[in-house]
């Protein structure tokens, strides 16, 4: 073998080592899929999830199913009881700030950054979808487009890894907010504050937007805060 062969095979063998580890394992998907159903308000805090009707609504394996529960126990979405099972994770008091901290520094810097036209549009399609659910008086539809809404937010960076992380934040988001929805109209107050943000990301408006949304989630910490404290 010649040195140029050598340094072709190490390149491709780079090369595969790098796509191995870009490509989400089936457990991988599977947690996701339950993230979104987290974000999404399907699976409320407290319900007992069960390997195999999981492993036969998604089609894979229950040792699958086992990984993905793995994963999402270790950022503390469900958790395991001895002879008992897995269940969702009901959050406390204490991880609210937290969370909130996570998702100044991600999405102020997001907003701040601006995006491309496709992915400030997609803000803008969150902030119709919440208006067109309130208008049905659908909340659950109203809660998803709030999520969706902060999703994009992020999604301005065009950061796979950013993503990520906002897809577990967003999940653990929809868990507190279970709490907050007692009171009906919960969402509905979030719709003018997400208008006026996307309104000053449209313009170009960007540390505006900023100062906006920072202000938008410091008062929703407070609002959580007291929900959970009562």
């Amino acid at each position: 073998m010649t040195t140029s062969d050598a340094a072709a095979g190490s390149t491709l063998g780079a090369a595969a080592a790098r796509l191995r580890v870009a490509v989400p394992s089936v457990a991988d998907r599977v947690a996701a899929e339950l993230r979104l159903q987290l974000a999404e308000g399907l699976l409320l805090p407290g319900a007992r999830l069960t390997e195999s009707t999981i492993a036969d609504d998604l089609g894979v394996s229950r040792n699958t199913v086992r990984e993905a529960f793995a994963e999402l126990a270790a950022e503390r979405l469900v958790v395991r009881h001895p002879n008992r099972g897995v269940f969702v994770a009901s959050l406390e008091a204490g991880d609210i700030h937290d969370v909130y901290t996570v998702r100044r520094a991600i999405e102020v810097s997001a907003i701040r950054g601006g995006g491309s036209p496709e992915r400030v549009a997609a803000v803008r399609a969150a902030v119709e979808e919440g208006k067109a659910a309130a208008a049905a008086n659908d909340e659950e539809g109203l809660g998803s487009a709030n999520q969706h809404f902060h999703g994009a937010i992020v999604a301005l960076a065009g950061s796979r890894r950013l993503d990520t992380i906002m897809s577990q934040v967003l999940a653990e988001m929809r868990l507190f907010f279970h709490k907050a929805t007692v009171d009906a109209h919960f969402y509905r107050g979030y719709l003018p504050d997400n208008e006026e943000i996307c309104k000053a990301l449209e313009a170009g408006e960007l540390d505006r937007a900023g100062e906006l949304l920072l202000a938008y989630l410091n008062r929703s910490e407070e609002r959580q805060t007291a929900v959970h404290g009562e």
